[in-house]
């Protein structure tokens, strides 16, 4: 592929690099040295599930790897018992070794959804922070200044508003710093939210007499409640592993305004096709039907074609039929419910759909959003005769359940 159009693909969607002209600097570097480029991209294993916001940098990622670059995956370990608290306005809790291992493992499962894992190189961050005695330590902290760190937006927020500021939280940057240091990365990825730890890393290399790596920022993609970041702090992300049915509603639950943000940053689609969606919503198309597309593509994306189909098919006939009797609801075996004949309603429904909270549970009862054999009920406390099967219980918008 020539120069140029390698630089188109590679640059398609990217918010920001360091240097300006990164890219194609380091291209051309890595073609003059006749040698792949090692492109790095840190994950802090916070939380058990990748998400279509860590999508947006896997799939850019992947681009790289399809062009013979190396890709680098720090799994930061050892990091994630620090916390990061970037872009919060206060320090965000540290997990368990335990914790952390068990979410590392299935990061590394996911990451084969969208990269060539048996081509990466995973690093653990631990394995050059972990033995670092005092005097590194305060060797470490001798490379940046205390003016340098406030540069960085939230600290730099909490330091004005009197927000308390631990040591720890200001060492974080270091840190990640240090891992770009350890495995002579050329370009770090992250999100724009990464900008100030990516540049960090850069400084601490260049100080170290290595070049100083380039820095590729992309877009945060907002989560399904329109607002905030994708984020499983903020309980609004669609999951790599969600099952199709969850992901395509998921996907159809999003407010119009942001369909452009996700046939950009969201779908495999061609620019082509992009634009075509675009425009067609200009142009006064039904949002629904651009939503369907879109989801149609994201759950293909992630599962397979006839999945996509057979999404779409049960959305439609759970949220667009109007008739209840023709919804399709989960079987579930009265024998597997550790229950009483006569639960009340709300630990009936825990045990129907135990990720939600019984105070979440309540409001939707509250809100006569939870139907007993098709009559609504807004008494928590209501007992529910499970010796007289079947018991169908629609429990809000999504979930329909026959006991039998």
């Amino acid at each position: 592929m020539h120069l140029q159009d390698t630089l188109a693909v590679l640059q398609e969607n990217v918010a920001q690099t360091l240097p300006e002209n990164a890219i194609g600097t380091q291209l051309r570097l890595a073609a003059a040295a006749q040698r792949p480029l090692v492109i790095k991209l840190g994950f802090d294993p916070t939380a058990p599930d990748l998400h279509l916001g860590h999508a947006v940098v896997l799939r850019k990622l992947r681009q790289f790897q399809d062009l013979g670059h190396t890709i680098v995956i720090i799994i930061g370990d050892f990091t994630a018992r620090i916390g990061d608290p970037t872009g919060k306005n206060k320090s965000r809790p540290p997990l368990s070794a335990a914790q952390v291992a068990a979410n590392a493992q299935t990061y590394i499962g996911q990451l084969g959804k969208i990269l060539d894992t048996d081509k990466c190189h995973i690093r653990f961050n631990s394995e050059w922070l972990e033995p670092m005695d005092m005097a590194a330590v305060i060797g470490l902290l001798s490379q940046v200044t205390l003016a340098q760190i406030l540069q960085r937006t939230d600290f730099h927020n909490r330091f004005s508003k009197n927000i308390p500021i631990t040591m720890h939280e200001l060492i974080y940057p270091l840190l990640q710093g240090h891992d770009s240091l350890q495995v002579n990365a050329d370009i770090e990825m992250g999100g724009t939210d990464q900008l100030f730890n990516c540049s960090m890393g850069r400084h601490m290399q260049e100080a170290a007499g290595q070049a100083g790596q380039a820095v590729l920022c992309m877009p945060l993609l907002r989560g399904i409640d329109g607002s905030a970041k994708m984020s499983k702090s903020e309980g609004n992300t669609i999951g790599l592993t969600d099952a199709p049915e969850a992901m395509f509603g998921k996907v159809m639950s999003i407010p119009d305004a942001l369909l452009p943000e996700y046939i950009t940053l969201a779908t495999h689609a061609t620019s082509t096709e992009k634009q075509a969606m675009i425009k067609a919503l200009e142009e006064g198309l039904n949002p629904m039907q651009v939503k369907k597309q879109v989801a149609f593509h994201i759950v293909q994306l992630y599962h397979n074609p006839e999945a996509a189909l057979a999404a779409q098919r049960f959305f439609e006939q759970q949220f667009q039929q109007r008739n209840p009797e023709h919804k399709q609801y989960k079987p579930v075996l009265r024998n597997s419910l550790a229950l009483n004949e006569r639960p009340g309603l709300v630990t009936l429904c825990k045990a129907l759909k135990p990720d939600l909270s019984k105070a979440q549970l309540r409001r939707l009862i509250g809100a006569a959003s939870v139907t007993v054999n098709n009559v609504k009920v807004t008494d928590p406390e209501q007992p529910v005769d499970l010796s007289l099967l079947p018991v169908k219980i629609k429990l809000g918008k999504r979930d329909y359940f026959e006991i039998s």
